[in-house]
C-alpha cells in the first residue's frame, strides 16, 4: 500500500474531523503515511490534531498525524496536498450570498458573482502555496476540494506545470435527486453525466437498460403537484423532462432564476448564516468526542458528515496504489474528449485513475438544448481564472459580465466594485478598485 506524506490545507476547519475520519477509515490503503494538518486557526487545528490522533489510535490506524500553522514548513517534502480551505471563512461566504441580492442577482457559494469571488480569494492563496511547493516539494500533486474547484483548477493548469486534480461527488449524487423525485430506484439506473463542475448534464440515462426519459415524463405528469416532493426535486424533475437530460442540482438557479431570487430575498438568513449558527455545535461535539474513551463522530453533529472528502481520498488511493479505479474528476479536456469544449478547459468527467494519471473515458456530447449554457459557463470559468491568477479589475468585470446570472454590463460593473471592496482583505491589490 502507498506510504506518502500528505499535507491537508484547511485541516483545522469544521470539516477537518470528518476528513480525518475518512482517512482513518482508509488507513490500510496508506499504511505508514504521515498527514500534516495545516491551518491558520491554531486552537481549532490543535483540537483536530488531538481528536484525529485519538480516532487513529482507537482504530489501530498506522498513520502519523502532525499539525502546524507554518504552511511552508508543513509542505516540506510532501508527496500530495489535499486542498480544502475557505479564505475569509463563512463570514466571506455571507457576503458572497448577500451582496449579489442587492443588485438583483442570485447569491450562491459557487455560482454567479459569489462563486467568482470565492474563486478569486482561493486562487490568491493557492498561488502562494504553489510558490512554496516549488521550493520545498517540487513533485507534489494537488488534490483540490477548494471551491469553486473548476475555476481554481483552470487557473493552476493554465499558468503552471503543477499537477492538480479537482474532485466533487456531483456526478455520483446529482442523478439521485431526479430519480428520487420520480420514485425510482437509483440502483437500477445507469446515468452518466459530464460538463463542468456543478454544471453537468446526463449524456447517458438508462433505467433497467432502457431510456429513462419516458419514466421521468410519466412521473412529472403524475407528481408535478405532489406536496411530498421537495422544491428542489420538483424543479429538477421538471428541468430533466423539458431539457431531455438529467441536470446537476445547481441548474434551478438558471431555469428558475426569478423564483430563486424571490426566495432568497424573502429568507431572513442565507445558507452561510445558517451554517455559522451551527458552527459552535460542531466544535462542541468534537470537544466531547476528544474526551470520550472511544471517539466517534455523529453525522448529525459534524460538518458535512463523518466521511468528508472521501472522493479525494479514493482518487489519491487510485493514484498512489495504481488501482485503475473509475472515478469522477475535474481535469483538462485532453484531446477534446468532451465534444464542444476546448482541449485545455477543465471539465468534469468520469475517468480511470492509476499511477499514470487520469484517463478520461469516451464521452458523448452534451445535448444541444443544454450545451450552450454549459459552454457559456465554461467560458466564464476561463475568464475568472485569468482574473484570479494575474488579472486586473478590468479582467474581473469582463468575467462577471460573461456569467449568465448577471443581467447587464452595468450590473457587473457595480457588483464587481462592491464585492471587491468588501473582500479587499483577501484579494490581491490588483483586483480591488
Amino acid at each position: 500500500m502507498a506510504r506518502i506524506k500528505l499535507a491537508y490545507l484547511g485541516g483545522g476547519s469544521t470539516r477537518g474531523p470528518g476528513t480525518m475520519a475518512s482517512l482513518i477509515w482508509h488507513a490500510a490503503e496508506f499504511a505508514g503515511s504521515e498527514i500534516v494538518l495545516i491551518d491558520i486557526d491554531a486552537d481549532h487545528l490543535e483540537l483536530v490534531r488531538r481528536l484525529s490522533t485519538r480516532m487513529a489510535e482507537v482504530a489501530g490506524a498506522d498513520l502519523t498525524i502532525t499539525a502546524t500553522t507554518d504552511r511552508r514548513t508543513g509542505l516540506a517534502d510532501v508527496d500530495a496536498v489535499l486542498s480544502s480551505y475557505r479564505p475569509g471563512g463563512f463570514a466571506a461566504r455571507v457576503l458572497d450570498e448577500r451582496i449579489p441580492l442587492k443588485h438583483g442577482v442570485v447569491g450562491q457559494e459557487t455560482q454567479g458573482p459569489g462563486g467568482m469571488f470565492m474563486a478569486l480569494r482561493s486562487i490568491a492563496v493557492l498561488r502562494d502555496v504553489i510558490d512554496d511547493l516549488d521550493d520545498v516539494a517540487p513533485s507534489a500533486e494537488i488534490f483540490n476540494y477548494t471551491n469553486p474547484v473548476n475555476i481554481v483548477a483552470q487557473a493552476v493548469t493554465e499558468n503552471t506545470d503543477r499537477p492538480i486534480v479537482s474532485m466533487c461527488e456531483g456526478l455520483i449524487t446529482f442523478p439521485r435527486t431526479v430519480l428520487r423525485a420520480a420514485g425510482l430506484d437509483p440502483s437500477r439506473a445507469d446515468v452518466v453525466m459530464a460538463g463542468i463542475n456543478h454544471n453537468c448534464w446526463s449524456t447517458r440515462h438508462l433505467y433497467d437498460g432502457e431510456d429513462l426519459m419516458p419514466l421521468l415524463d410519466a412521473a412529472w405528469a403524475e407528481r408535478r403537484d405532489d406536496p411530498t416532493l421537495s422544491t428542489i426535486e420538483r424543479r429538477h424533475l421538471h428541468i430533466a423532462t423539458r431539457m431531455r437530460s438529467v441536470p446537476s442540482d445547481y441548474f434551478h438557479h438558471y431555469y428558475y432564476k426569478d423564483a430563486v431570487l424571490r426566495e432568497q430575498a424573502a429568507s431572513p438568513t442565507t445558507r452561510a448564516e445558517d451554517i455559522l449558527a451551527s458552527v459552535p455545535t460542531y466544535w462542541k461535539h468534537y470537544e466531547e468526542q476528544l474526551a470520550a474513551d472511544r471517539p466517534e463522530l455523529d453525522p448529525s453533529r459534524s460538518r458535512g458528515g463523518i466521511h468528508e472528502l472521501e472522493l479525494a481520498i479514493d482518487v489519491m488511493s487510485a493514484r498512489y496504489n495504481d488501482t485503475g479505479a473509475r472515478l469522477p474528476v475535474n481535469v483538462p479536456n485532453e484531446g477534446g474528449a468532451l465534444p464542444g469544449f476546448d482541449d485545455d478547459t477543465v471539465v468534469e468527467v468520469w475517468a480511470t485513475v492509476d499511477a499514470d494519471g487520469y484517463h478520461i473515458e469516451p464521452q458523448l456530447p452534451l445535448p444541444h438544448a443544454v450545451r450552450g449554457l454549459t459552454q457559456q459557463l465554461a467560458e466564464h470559468q476561463r475568464l475568472a481564472a485569468v482574473a484570479g491568477w494575474d488579472g486586473t479589475v478590468e479582467d474581473g468585470i469582463r468575467a462577471l459580465a460573461a456569467h449568465p446570472l448577471v443581467p447587464s454590463l452595468t450590473v457587473a460593473e457595480d457588483l464587481y466594485v462592491e464585492m471587491a471592496r468588501a473582500h479587499a482583505a483577501y484579494l490581491p491589490a490588483r483586483l480591488v478598485p
